[in-house]
């Protein structure tokens, strides 16, 4: 892969009217749902609870992904600096 092409995003997962999010590494061109290279942790919009392995995310940043804009809002909303 070409590290520059990657993109820290949401894919959304579950079912009907009961949605949470994985947050994932993919290449960005790719669909959503579709490529997903590491999952690094959830997030659920309903209760607002979320998990993330901070080390991973760290070092996908580190290699030069880019954070999409409403997981770098999520990062900066929960007080997660990478």
């Amino acid at each position: 892969f070409n590290i520059s092409m990657l993109k820290i995003r949401l894919s959304r997962a579950g079912r009907k009217f009961v949605t949470h999010y994985h947050i994932v590494v993919t290449e960005h061109t790719k669909p959503v749902k579709s490529g997903e290279i590491d999952i690094l942790g959830w997030y659920d919009s309903k209760t607002k609870k979320y998990a993330v392995d901070m080390e991973k995310v760290r070092t996908r940043v580190g290699q030069g992904a880019q954070l999409s804009a409403t997981v770098e809002r999520l990062f900066k909303v929960n007080s997660l600096t990478i």
